[in-house]
């Protein structure tokens, strides 16, 4: 089976391109779509619970995701993502260098830079900060050159209950309910004993604005619809003025149920707001928030 993906609808000269996805690519969706992949990311996705943006959910149809910078075709295979972690496939935005076309391809999250020689890939940095990415030999050549956007319906992050070791889970999203874009930066990477290549993204945060700052110091970089074209192009080698917090009442949050520490717990429940532990929050739904103490 050929996956294909149609013309990007906007910064693409092309009247009729189209993307021929590769076996190594079909083979990695097919198994992204198995229960038995999904529990073999457990454990490694759960030692990232403490990491700022560890999981997010990706559950919007292809077309939504596309942040109308791709139009997926019809019949792309698709599993919505409640609880999605690190180690697992996740759809990513991608532009082509040359022809300036866009993507809308599954990737592992998890960076590998092209350099690594280890044969599990070394430690695969789920973020990197906006503050050293131009700097870093880990992120730099992909962040000058291999800019994506990871689209996401919301991301998750934990809250210190205050005299408890436990941790509040919060769901971070748009007021709109609408699928937002997160700033990442993607590697290609060859295995050295094989002849296999993986592709790999990490998402880049910032410091915390309003809604997120009682719960983390740190967020993903959201990139509103209009810096979409400046982010992906590769003319500009260093579009840091991009790399900043987003504006917070455009969001919000709500706690939800601390199933999502599991990866292997991934449906839309997940997403069901809870009451929260501790003190009360001004951010969320009201009708939740009004009678949490």
């Amino acid at each position: 089976m050929h996956i294909r993906f149609l013309r990007a609808s906007r910064g693409s000269g092309a009247s009729a391109l189209k993307f021929a996805v590769d076996g190594a690519r079909n083979a990695t969706l097919a198994l992204w779509k198995t229960q038995s992949a999904r529990r073999t990311c457990t454990r490694q996705a759960a030692a990232y619970i403490g990491s700022m943006c560890g999981r997010i959910t990706q559950k919007s149809n292809l077309k939504a995701l596309g942040l109308g910078l791709v139009e997926p075709a019809a019949d792309t295979p698709f599993v919505p993502r409640f609880n999605g972690a690190p180690g697992q496939l996740h759809w990513v935005i991608r532009q082509h260098p040359e022809t300036g076309a866009r993507s809308l391809d599954p990737l592992f999250w998890g960076l590998i830079p092209r350099w690594v020689k280890e044969a599990n890939g070394g430690r695969k940095p789920i973020n990197a900060k906006a503050e050293t990415i131009a700097s870093l030999p880990s992120f730099r050549d992909a962040y000058k050159k291999r800019r994506c956007i990871v689209p996401v319906d919301s991301f998750f992050e934990w809250k210190p209950i205050p005299g408890s070791r436990a941790k509040q889970p919060f769901a971070i999203g748009m007021r709109d309910a609408k699928p937002f874009a997160l700033a990442g930066i993607w590697e290609n990477w060859k295995r050295p004993d094989s002849e296999e290549w993986v592709r790999s993204f990490c998402v880049i945060t910032t410091e915390a604005n309003a809604v997120l700052a009682d719960v983390h110091d740190r967020m993903p970089v959201i990139l509103p619809p209009e810096a979409y074209d400046h982010w992906l192009s590769p003319l500009d080698p260093d579009p840091r003025d991009l790399l900043k917090p987003f504006d917070a009442t455009l969001m919000h949050k709500w706690p939800i149920s601390t199933r999502v520490g599991k990866p292997a717990e991934d449906d839309a429940r997940i997403l069901e707001p809870v009451a929260q532990s501790g003190p009360s929050t001004p951010d969320g739904p009201p009708s939740l928030f009004g009678s949490s103490g």
